[in-house]
């Protein structure tokens, strides 16, 4: 693979690397004196065209892509960990509620820079959608929505009562909608597509709209063990066994795209080799799911007579959950040992937005580590999951300064899709002349 090669699958599988979209854009060709004459022409989008556009705070708004939202996924993440984590302390309650008033702040920063963007440029909307790479970065909106929920849970509701509850339990049927719609709308749109996938092009990043749905099922786990109302409780359960259902197997048949696509094709390129932890995602949550459903079907069940003529049904659910649970967390094992395996032969790799893939699905994977051993229970579980939660936090101060200044000299700023934007009129003629001239 030369080097041309290289710059054009990582540039489509990275969209916060600073690759020049003249990179990516084939050469015309033109017939001049009966020969073949080869020009390379710059794509041009209106972003560099329009010199306001181009500038101060409008460059940043139509350059703001959904991969922003893996910000609040991590912090979100990081805040669920402290209050996780078995060994408890005072100072890491106060350390939550300060990640959960930084997460909110984030998302809904993010959210109102990105209603702005297709506001002002609705033209980018339909280039995001299409572009098979940026467009699955929309799984981290309903998955950053739903760390605020979650915390929201644990922080909120045992001071705020009643009123709290039913705030959590909107919020998780907006979420689930979310999580629904971009799951399946992406998976249609990929499969619909009119130009055909290479396999080498196939990344982890696949899982994102997957686990959005998924982490969707475990906040409805969440939420159904705080209703008062035990009808409400067992169809919010019943609901998020569905969710579970129709994302779990997904996400293990897109593992096997990717496990192939890593035998053929070798390890990705550096530049995108983060990528590597997304699995630990829907594993790690998908255990912690599972494990946290079962244990809320053993008193709803019992409150609403379910399965009333097979009194164990809760103990049934509960014993499989955790059995299920430890099987998904011995997977996540297998694929953290090639996600370090790959980091190892792949240094050292620049910073870019990927590196938020460290934060979340690590950090799902040592909450599925911490349930277990508080399930079993299990001193080396109990542990291990704490040892993982302080390397996620670690981790997310290390990615959080290189953001910051990534953000700070503009250079995380970058949409590659916006290349695919409709050239405008006067960039046609002015391309036009110019070819007329040569």
């Amino acid at each position: 693979m030369d080097d041309q090669e290289l710059k054009r699958i990582v540039s489509e599988n990275n969209p916060a690397l600073s690759i020049p979209a003249s990179s990516r854009v084939p050469i015309r060709r033109q017939q001049s004196r009966g020969q073949t004459k080869a020009i390379s022409h710059p794509s041009r989008s209106s972003a560099s065209s329009s010199t306001e556009a181009s500038v101060g705070w409008r460059r940043v708004v139509r350059n703001f892509s959904p991969s922003w939202f893996s910000v609040t996924m991590g912090t979100g993440i990081v805040s669920l960990l402290l209050i996780t984590i078995p060994f408890k302390a005072n100072w890491l309650y106060w350390l939550s509620v300060v990640f959960f008033a930084l997460n909110t702040l984030l998302f809904f920063a993010a959210l109102s820079v990105s209603i702005l963007r297709y506001t002002l440029y609705p033209e980018i909307w339909r280039v995001m959608i299409a572009d098979s790479t940026n467009s699955l970065f929309l799984g981290t909106i309903p998955m950053g929505f739903a760390t605020l929920i979650e915390a929201w849970i644990f922080l909120c509701i045992p001071y705020w009562g009643p009123w709290a509850v039913t705030c959590a339990w909107v919020c998780w049927m907006l979420d689930c909608v979310v999580a629904l719609t971009v799951t399946i709308s992406l998976t249609v749109l990929l499969i619909s597509a009119s130009e055909a996938q290479a396999l080498h092009r196939i990344t982890a990043a696949q899982l994102l709209p997957i686990a959005a749905t998924i982490v969707a099922a475990g906040t409805g786990a969440e939420v159904a063990k705080v209703l008062s109302n035990p009808e409400q409780a067992l169809g919010t359960l019943v609901f998020s066994y569905v969710l579970w259902g129709m994302a779990t197997p997904l996400a293990m048949t897109v593992l096997v795209m990717y496990y192939t696509r890593l035998a053929l094709h070798k390890i990705p390129p550096r530049e995108i080799v983060v990528s590597s932890f997304l699995p630990l995602g829907p594993l790690g949550m998908g255990g912690y799911t599972i494990m946290y459903l079962g244990e809320v079907s053993r008193d709803v069940f019992s409150q609403t007579h379910f399965f009333q003529d097979v009194p164990i049904a809760g103990d049934i659910f509960y014993i499989l959950g955790v059995f299920i649970a430890l099987i998904m967390w011995a997977f996540g094992l297998t694929w953290l040992c090639f996600a370090l395996a790959s980091i190892y032969k792949s240094r050292p790799f620049p910073f870019n937005m990927g590196w938020w893939g460290f934060t979340f699905p690590l950090g799902v994977f040592a909450v599925n580590t911490i349930e277990i051993g508080l399930q079993m229970p299990s001193l080396f579980f109990r542990v291990l999951g704490t040892v993982f939660s302080v390397a996620v936090i670690l981790l997310w101060c290390v990615v959080a300064i290189g953001t910051v200044r990534g953000a700070l000299d503009g250079k995380l700023f970058y949409a590659p899709c916006l290349a695919n934007l409709p050239k405008k009129s006067e960039e046609v003629d002015e391309e036009q002349h110019t070819e007329s001239k040569d």
